[in-house]
């Protein structure tokens, strides 16, 4: 695949800005992390300078072109990925602008200003992978939605403005999300302390009796945008092919294959920035008085490296490609390339640490945060099992995990 002119500046600009300003102190923030708000806020309000972002004026530009949503996904993520989850798990704040009016008043200041944060709560503490099935629970209480239950694992939990949260609602007895503001909604978070991408935030929620309005369900949010007169591609600011999934699918399977299509080209970046290292170091590390380029293993873990990286790139662009055009094989190749490049990135960074010997395996050296943060990218957004009971069932139409 060819970049546009535009694309290609548009990346070139951005290795530009990562190469000046994340890549001399990433070491340390990933090594102290997780970031504080502030820390996030500032390289978000630099990334908006870009083009990339969810406020009014940024959003139709940054996810009205798959492409350069993708671009971003991997150059990021071949520096940081953790930088990359604290900016794209705040997405759920392109919903404020239809959400009720309680909301937008104390809100939309902020996203007008580039300085509202999300998150998105799905996983549970007790279903993991099981999304379809939630046990968090939003009953109707006169105007409001009542939340009770537990999630885990989300991202930008403990600083977000807004989350929105996967609950069953009672009402309808079908599942739905619902906006939750903390200017107007108080719920306990817990932090996780994990393997890798261990620059960003992740914490556990507890929802006891937290109060939502009615009007902060995605399902009114939808309608009651497209009652006052907004295209379907206003409320949600995708190429009009893409955001016609979310109503051939339900909103959060087409929600998890753009941020499966995202979490391959991460995982790309990953490889990326691995590869790149290990053959530096190849041409640069001599033993038996020979570079150990020269040695025929080597070479090989080299051509299995490069042969991963391209393949992994190959398919995450194809899934780009469908959702680009709204195909309904996009859930399919989301998460065939999510599982494939996800597996293949620990692949790549575990033979990175191999060439690189004992010194792959100082902290004081990347390679291993590149290990851990490639393990990491095999299990949100649905684990590598979970992408390939998907593919089987959009292979034969039938379903192996219900």
């Amino acid at each position: 695949m060819d970049l546009t002119d535009d694309q290609a500046a548009f990346r070139d600009e951005l290795r530009r800005y990562l190469q000046e300003n994340v890549d001399p102190v990433v070491d340390e923030l990933d090594r102290n992390g997780p970031m504080d708000r502030s820390t996030l806020m500032e390289f978000i309000a630099d990334l908006r300078e870009l083009g990339i972002g969810f406020d009014p004026e940024t959003a139709p530009m940054f996810f009205g072109d798959v492409w350069r949503f993708a671009i971003a996904s991997e150059e990021i993520s071949r520096v940081w990925p953790s930088l990359n989850v604290g900016l794209l798990m705040s997405f759920p704040t392109l919903f404020v602008r239809f959400a009720s009016e309680r909301t937008r008043e104390v809100m939309m200041p902020k996203l007008e200003a580039g300085e509202c944060l999300g998150s998105l709560a799905v996983t549970e503490p007790s279903g993991g992978s099981d999304t379809a099935r939630p046990r968090t629970t939003a009953r109707k209480d006169g105007d409001e939605f009542v939340i009770n239950g537990q999630k885990t694992w989300v991202g930008n939990a403990h600083y977000a403005d807004v989350c929105l949260v996967v609950a069953h609602d009672e009402s309808a007895e079908a599942q739905d999300m619902f906006l939750v503001d903390r200017e107007h909604a108080t719920f306990e978070t817990e932090e996780i302390d994990k393997l890798g991408w261990k620059g960003v935030s992740n914490a556990k929620i507890t929802f006891n009796d937290v109060r939502v309005p009615a009007d902060n369900r995605l399902s009114n949010m939808f309608s009651n945008a497209v009652m006052a007169g907004k295209d379907v591609n206003e409320i949600v600011p995708f190429p009009e092919s893409v955001t016609q999934l979310f109503f051939d699918q339900k909103p959060l399977n087409a929600t998890f294959s753009f941020m499966r299509t995202g979490m391959s080209f991460m995982a790309v970046g990953i490889m990326q920035a691995a590869f790149d290292e290990a053959v530096a170091y190849a041409a640069d590390r001599e033993t038996f008085g020979k570079p150990i380029a020269q040695h025929q293993l080597v070479q090989e873990k080299l051509y299995d490296m490069r042969a991963g990286l391209e393949t992994s790139r190959q398919l995450a662009r194809r899934a780009a490609e469908l959702l680009e055009r709204g195909d309904t094989d996009a859930r399919l190749f989301s998460s065939l390339a999510k599982g494939y490049t996800s597996e293949t990135s620990k692949e790549v960074t575990d033979d990175a640490i191999q060439i690189f010997g004992g010194e792959g395996l100082k902290t004081e050296n990347r390679l291993e945060r590149y290990y851990r943060d490639a393990r990491v990218t095999t299990i949100p957004d649905g684990t590598t099992e979970i992408q390939k009971l998907i593919v089987g069932k959009e292979l034969t139409g039938m379903s192996a995990y219900k």
